[in-house]
C-alpha cells in the first residue's frame, strides 16, 4: 500500500502522503471505535440507573401533588427554556453583566465554549459569527506565536545543556580543548560542526512541555479543589476539558456570585491565568505529539514497505525509488540521528520527478517545486511582509537540517534553526 512507485504488489501506485493520509484516517477510525466502546461500557450503566431513577422520582412528584404528566412536561420545558437563558435553581452570577458578558466571549475566542452561555436573541447569534471569526483566527494566531517563544526557550536551555557536555568530552587531562591542538584539529573542526546543527529532539521537547502542562494542571487542580469544592480528581478532569478546548460545560469554575473565606477577585483573575497558561500549554503539546505521530506513520509506511522489495531484483538502490522523507524510527529503532521538529518541506533537489510519471495527478508540493518555489520561502516572505523587515537568510537553517513548514510546526523549525545560528 506505501509504495511510493509502481509495483505489482498492489493494484496501483499510492504516493507517500497519500498512503501517510490513509494511515491516518484507518488510526482515528479504530481510535474512534475503541473509545465509543469503551465509554460505552463504562457510562451506559450510570444512564440507565438515572433514567430508572427519574421515572421513579416524577411518578412520586406526580402523584404526590395530584399533577397531569403533561402539565409536569410542559413545566418542566419551560425550566429548561430558562436554563438556556442562564437561570439555575442555586443563586450564580449574572450572565450577561459585564464581567460575564468577558468570561463568555474569552470562551468563545478560545474556542472552549462551555456551553453555560449562550446568546438567546438574533442580533447574538449573528454578532457572535463575525466576533468568532476574527476572535478564533487572532487567538489561535497568539498561540502560535506563544509557542514560538516557548520552542526558543526549549532550545535555548537544551542547546546550553548540550555546549556544556561537548565542551566537557573535549577537554584533555592538560586543561585544553582539543580542538586548540594541531594533531586534533581536525576532530575539533567535526565536533564543532556537529555542535552548530544540533537540534534538540522532539521526545525531549514533548516531555518538557508534558511536565509543564501537568505543573499547570496541578497547580489549578488545588485551586479549584478549595475553591469550588470539587473533589482533585474532579478538578483535573476539569482542567483537562478546558485546557484542551474540549468544554464540555457539566463543571465550570468561577460561577458562584461570591466565594467564601477567599477574595473573590482574586480567584476569578487566578482562574483566568490558569485557563490561558494551560490552554497555550496543551496546544503547544498537541502540536509536539502530532509530529511524534507522524513520524510513527512514517516508521510504520517503512515497515509496510518491506514486502514490496521482492518485486526488485537486488535490496540496493533501485533506480526508480528514491530516498525518503522524514523517516524516523522510534525508540531503539533510531539508527542515524535522533528524530528532530521537522515537517515535510522539501527542497527543489529533493522533488520525486517520477511521481508525476506514473500517471497520479500533480500535486501542489510538486506545483511549487517545478516552478521553483519552496513553501519556506514563500512563508518568510509573507513573515517579512507582516514585520516590515525581512529574517535571517534560510541558508542557514537548510544547513542545520531545519526544514521549513507553514503554520504551528513551521514556527518551531524556524525558531530551533535561529536558536542554532545564533548560539
Amino acid at each position: 500500500m506505501a509504495c511510493r512507485s509502481g509495483c505489482c504488489c498492489g493494484s496501483g501506485p499510492i504516493n507517500e502522503d497519500n498512503a501517510r493520509f490513509l494511515l491516518l484516517a484507518l488510526f482515528i477510525i479504530v481510535y474512534l471505535l475503541c473509545g465509543a466502546a469503551v465509554f460505552s461500557a463504562l457510562e451506559q450503566p450510570k444512564e440507565r440507573e438515572a433514567k430508572e431513577r427519574w421515572a421513579q422520582r416524577f411518578e412520586h412528584f406526580s402523584q404526590k401533588y395530584n399533577l397531569s404528566k403533561k402539565d409536569l412536561n410542559n413545566f418542566l420545558r419551560n425550566y429548561e427554556e430558562a436554563n438556556v437563558a442562564g437561570i439555575r435553581v442555586d443563586t450564580i452570577r449574572p450572565r450577561w453583566d459585564f464581567t460575564g458578558a468577558f468570561y463568555f466571549v474569552g470562551t468563545v475566542v478560545s474556542t472552549i465554549g462551555f456551553g453555560m452561555t449562550t446568546p438567546a436573541t438574533i442580533g447574538g447569534k449573528v454578532f457572535l459569527m463575525f466576533y468568532g471569526l476574527l476572535g478564533c483566527a487572532a487567538t489561535i494566531l497568539f498561540f502560535n506565536l506563544f509557542l514560538e517563544r516557548v520552542i526558543t526557550v526549549i532550545a535555548v536551555v537544551l542547546k546550553s545543556c548540550h555546549e556544556r557536555r561537548h565542551n566537557k568530552a573535549v577537554l584533555p587531562q592538560n586543561g585544553r580543548r582539543v580542538s586548540e591542538g594541531g594533531q586534533a584539529s581536525g576532530g575539533g573542526r567535526g565536533k564543532a560542526e556537529d555542535l552548530s546543527g544540533w537540534k534538540p529532539s522532539v521526545y525531549c521537547v514533548m516531555l518538557i512541555l508534558g511536565a509543564a502542562a501537568i505543573l499547570v494542571s496541578c497547580c489549578a487542580s488545588l485551586m479549584y479543589s478549595a475553591a469550588e469544592g470539587w473533589g482533585y480528581l474532579d478538578s483535573l478532569y476539569f482542567c483537562f476539558v478546558a485546557f484542551s478546548t474540549i468544554g464540555f460545560g457539566d463543571m465550570v469554575s468561577s460561577q458562584r456570585v461570591v466565594y467564601e473565606g477567599q477574595t473573590t477577585a482574586a480567584y476569578r483573575v487566578g482562574n483566568f491565568f490558569f485557563i490561558l497558561t494551560g490552554v497555550c500549554c496543551i496546544y503547544s503539546l498537541f502540536n509536539v505529539i502530532s509530529i511524534v505521530i507522524k513520524q510513527v506513520l512514517n516508521w510504520l509506511l517503512r515497515r509496510l514497505e518491506a514486502p514490496c522489495r521482492c518485486c526488485f531484483p537486488k535490496r540496493g538502490h533501485h533506480p526508480h525509488r528514491h530516498p525518503r522523507r522524514n523517516v524516523v524510527a522510534p525508540g531503539h529503532l533510531r539508527t542515524r540521528r535522533d528524530p528532530s521538529i521537522e515537517t515535510d518541506a522539501i527542497n527543489e533537489s529533493e522533488t520525486d520527478p517520477g511521481r508525476r510519471m506514473s500517471g497520479e495527478m500533480i500535486s501542489m508540493r510538486d506545483f511549487l517545486a517545478a516552478n521553483k518555489v519552496n513553501l519556506a520561502i514563500m512563508q518568510k516572505q509573507l513573515s517579512e511582509m507582516a514585520i516590515g523587515h525581512p529574517r535571517q537568510s534560510s541558508s542557514s537553517s537548510r544547513q542545520n537540517g531545519f526544514s521549513g513548514g507553514v503554520g504551528a510546526l513551521g514556527i518551531m523549525n524556524n525558531r530551533l534553526a535561529e536558536t542554532s545560528v545564533d548560539r
